[in-house]
């Protein structure tokens, strides 16, 4: 890859923000598409559309996209296992093609990609950590869109790119930590109410009371939350409730 000249500062803070003002991983990817579909349209020539590719060991496919058009671009290189943004993603290395049309290293895929009006490619390699794998892959409706202003423009944004994406990965994984562990913290909660109400009604011991909800909830197949749920509901709509036997 070549040398990477810093990324615009506006750029920058737009991904940054992005990260922090999107709910899920799936909208700020396709924001970032996007986005890059709008830095390099100024950079390059014609109207540039753009998909990011995820590799996983198992899988291919393409996560995000600006457009239909760039989905169904993108989508064309997995029936033929081959594309620039394969490549990129496979090799780590940048992938240009300057005249669709003329192009040889890509045959099958340089023919379905000319019937959708597309004149140029390019495929960015996304650095990742683990196994998997990703590339930008934009395209132009004009031949030699791409200069050598417009593919350092696309590599510096691929590794501010990476860098959000991480980041969103982890907030997410954070995020969805904390619903687990706020859910548990509900269900323990239910469980000490219903266990609290049984020891009132039976006379017992937490523990005792604990196994009595246990073996309803074995006895009916149904989680032990759900059962607690019920005894709490029921002490609520009534002054009188059945008892749990053991």
């Amino acid at each position: 890859m070549s040398k990477v000249p810093p990324m615009e500062p506006d750029v920058h803070n737009v991904l940054l923000d992005m990260v922090m003002d999107t709910d899920d991983v799936s909208t700020f990817l396709t924001g970032l598409t996007q986005l890059a579909a709008a830095t390099l349209t100024s950079k390059a020539s014609g109207e540039v559309l753009c998909g990011l590719t995820l590799l996983r060991p198992r899988t291919m496919g393409t996560v995000a996209s600006s457009s239909e058009l760039a989905q169904r671009t993108d989508e064309i290189q997995y029936a033929f296992d081959d594309g620039p943004c394969l490549r990129a993603a496979r090799e780590n290395v940048v992938v240009h093609v300057p005249d669709i049309p003329h192009d040889t290293r890509f045959p099958h895929y340089r023919d379905a990609v000319a019937e959708h009006g597309l004149r140029s490619a390019l495929g960015i390699p996304v650095p990742l950590v683990g196994e998997s794998r990703a590339g930008l892959d934009f395209y132009s409706t004009e031949a030699n869109a791409f200069d050598d202003d417009a593919v350092a423009a696309a590599e510096t944004f691929a590794l501010e790119a990476s860098k959000s994406l991480r980041l969103a990965v982890r907030m997410a994984q954070l995020s969805d930590a904390s619903k687990h562990l706020e859910a548990a913290m509900q269900s323990r909660t239910v469980i000490d109410l219903a266990a609290g109400i049984i020891m009132a009604q039976n006379r017992c011991s937490q523990n005792e009371a604990v196994e009595i909800l246990k073996t309803a909830s074995s006895a009916r197949n149904i989680k032990l939350r759900d059962v607690a749920s019920a005894v709490v509901a029921s002490a609520n709509q009534a002054p009188t409730t059945t008892h749990f036997d053991r």
